[in-house]
């Protein structure tokens, strides 16, 4: 690992330590090197006046972002609509691989804004060169998480593939995380589970915990199945974004009900660009508002424990238990 990434995670870490009970963290957002996208996307970003899905955003636009949402710091990964895949592996390995740097590029650079967090893609580039790239990120570029996206990239959570890039993950003491939600037949929850029993002591991130693209009715068989599942896995740690904010709220309210450590289990999130921080981060603040304002809240849990919610626990929420998540899998990768 080059001193320059060592510098960058311990600058990190002693500043999450450091703020460790007040920061607000987006635990979910997409940055791009917009001067070197790909000749047919950059001409669509220069020409196109209105927002399409995935239309990218550079580190400092989030940062510009985040300044008016209120977000102290981001987890940023790269966006795979501006990450176009070809037939030949090795071809993608380099694009998802310059992609990366970017990502490391941008924490050395804001280190007290943005966590970084890597990727790979065990069909895009094969198994091997997708053990490669995962080993790269986190023992050359110092990510405590690598993702992977199987409903986008068309292979099965649960598949031999996954469970050999999630064996190469936790053996350098890092966290796998997954998009997962109802959009596509490739990320059930019986896969993610699946993922989660073969993996008791790795923690397990579910981005969007169900939602991504979803319909509302594959959405909403989804978001139940999975705020069961989440009670009976505690490896099991969740992000909310890009899902219905009814059921988002309904997750807060079922695992702060739930109590200790399930109450540790999930954390905000925008998606950006795929989705507003200032548009999700001004709903979080209303939604915690008005649960913590019980008297006349909808649903009958909140009435019935009207000190369900306070400060601390609104805290945890909106950063601090991610914060824990990344401070723990730093001091992990640190470990002889």
């Amino acid at each position: 690992m080059e001193n320059s990434t060592l510098e960058r995670m311990n600058i990190q870490l002693d500043f999450l330590k450091r703020n460790r009970n007040n920061l607000v963290i987006d635990a979910d957002t997409h940055i791009t090197e917009l001067e070197n996208l790909p000749p047919d996307l950059l001409e669509k970003y220069r020409q196109s006046r209105n927002y399409y899905h995935g239309k990218p955003i550079s580190a400092e636009d989030l940062l510009a972002e985040m300044e008016m949402a209120g977000v102290d710091m981001s987890l940023v990964w790269q966006n795979p609509a501006v990450t176009p895949y070809e037939k030949d592996k090795e071809v993608n390995f380099q694009q998802l691989l310059k992609a990366n740097r970017y990502i490391a590029e941008m924490a050395g650079k804001y280190p007290e804004k943005l966590i970084p967090a890597g990727w790979t893609d065990p069909r895009a580039l094969g198994l091997e060169k997708a053990l490669e790239l995962t080993e790269y990120c986190i023992q050359e570029l110092g990510f405590p998480i690598v993702k992977m996206n199987p409903a986008q990239n068309a292979y099965p959570i649960d598949s031999d593939e996954v469970i050999g890039v999630v064996e190469k993950i936790q053996e350098h003491k890092a966290m796998a995380a997954f998009h997962y939600g109802a959009d596509t037949l490739y990320t059930p929850a019986e896969g993610l589970e699946k993922i989660a029993k073969s993996f008791p002591e790795t923690r397990i991130i579910g981005v969007h915990m169900g939602g991504g693209g979803a319909g509302y009715l594959e959405g909403e068989a989804l978001y139940l199945k999975t705020r069961e599942m989440g009670l009976t896995n505690k490896n099991l740690f969740f992000i909310q974004s890009a899902k219905r904010d009814t059921h988002i709220e309904s997750d807060f309210i079922t695992y702060t009900l739930a109590g200790e450590p399930h109450n540790r289990q999930i954390a905000c999130a925008s998606d950006a660009p795929y989705g507003r921080q200032t548009w999700n981060f001004g709903g979080y603040r209303l939604m915690f508002a008005s649960l913590v304002n019980a008297e006349h809240h909808t649903d009958s849990r909140v009435r019935e424990n009207p000190e369900l919610f306070n400060t601390d626990m609104i805290k945890n929420y909106m950063g601090r238990k991610f914060e824990e998540l990344v401070i723990g899998g730093y001091e992990s990768m640190r470990r002889p």
